[in-house]
């Protein structure tokens, strides 16, 4: 008699699992709006600009591997937000250090390159950059100075759009 209370029990466990599974399969996916994925902010010219505002892409042309990961985990040591990171530099070399910018002065330019031991060189880009400010690490790098400013005054009027990270 037990036997049979059980195998019905399992029978019923198992048609109402495979009724809710089909019912599953069989659901539009919701891909509906999610919201923003970011949050504006602004700088305004004569406001510090702080190293939480700043994407940094960092890319290796060294024979050492993985320099580009570790000089990305060092910055956002630092509070710098994380870019891409890789070796793939679109034809720009260096030595030491080299920052990719049409603009030089430009405040979050300035921010990275006072974080370099190395005297910094730049170059313009030679392909649509992404985001963010991009450094190129080579050989002769020498690493980040150990109290860097965290700020600069800026000139401009800045904005950002921070990456809104979802917990769950």
């Amino acid at each position: 008699m037990t036997s049979q209370l059980t195998l019905a029990a399992a029978m019923v466990v198992f048609l109402g699992g495979s009724a809710y599974g089909v019912k599953l399969l069989t659901a539009p996916a919701d891909t509906g709006p999610q919201g923003p994925t970011c949050e504006p902010r602004t700088v305004k010219a004569g406001e510090e600009l702080t190293p939480n505002l700043i994407k940094v892409n960092v890319f290796n042309v060294s024979q050492r591997s993985g320099l580009a990961n570790r000089v990305n985990i060092n910055l956002q040591r630092k509070g710098f937000l994380g870019g891409k990171i890789g070796n793939d530099t679109g034809g720009i070399k260096t030595n030491t250090v080299t920052i990719v910018t049409t603009d030089k002065r430009n405040p979050q330019v300035q921010l990275v390159s006072k974080q370099f031991k190395d005297k910094v060189l730049y170059a313009g880009p030679k392909q649509t950059l992404s985001s963010g400010v991009t450094v190129v690490v080579g050989d002769d790098y020498k690493g980040l100075v150990a109290k860097a400013p965290r700020s600069v005054k800026s000139d401009r009027t800045l904005r950002f759009c921070l990456p809104i990270v979802g917990i769950e």
